[in-house]
């Protein structure tokens, strides 16, 4: 086996940990997304607002605060953005209603009723599972690039079996952070 074949292996597996990583993080803003009885900047930092017609993120527009567990206050830099920020907030899927005073937009969250924690709790197991189908996806995809190597000649079948439970490893923990992270929103939604 010839040394590219050791590098082409190791490319191999970083591609796959390197998209495993970026299917977590994007996991982990699914997660965030999804409105607990608590406020969290999170929530709003990404909401597109039409500004001198285009979508800025509010973050660029606004100090996102959050001075008690169930109050966000949004300070915008431009007061003259406060009515845009505050139609982008009405026309999301928060369903909650900004309070505007001319100089700072306050959002106060309310608790959620036990049924719709359960929704919600239905919803994150749901994204839960579509992060770890894709993250069988991606080490699918690295077997198949290795077994490619393994048929070309560049990696004898002692290093492809190497390489694959090195995967395999790899995805089985990746999944168990799936799981810790399902585990903690899970337990953040269900607290009262």
């Amino acid at each position: 086996m010839s040394n590219s074949g050791d590098e082409m292996r190791d490319l191999v597996i970083l591609e796959c940990q390197d998209s495993m990583s970026k299917a977590i993080d994007h996991l982990k803003g699914e997660f965030a997304s999804v409105r607990t009885g608590r406020a969290n900047p999170v929530l709003v930092e990404k909401l597109r607002v039409e500004y001198f017609g285009s979508e800025v993120p509010l973050q660029q527009l606004a100090g996102v605060s959050v001075p008690e567990a169930r109050l966000l206050v949004i300070s915008p830099y431009d007061k003259s953005s406060i009515a845009a920020i505050e139609k982008a907030i009405q026309s999301s899927d928060l369903g909650i209603n900004p309070n505007n005073d001319g100089n700072l937009i306050r959002l106060s969250f309310p608790q959620l009723t036990e049924e719709r924690r359960k929704e919600l709790v239905k919803v994150v197991k749901n994204r839960a599972e579509e992060g770890r189908v894709s993250l069988r996806n991606i080490r699918r995809q690295a077997r198949q690039d290795l077994e490619a190597l393994e048929k070309s000649g560049d990696l004898s079948k002692d290093d492809l079996a190497r390489a694959e439970k090195d995967l395999d490893g790899a995805t089985k923990a990746v999944v168990g952070e799936v799981d810790s992270l399902l585990a903690h929103k899970e337990t953040e939604l269900l607290e009262v």
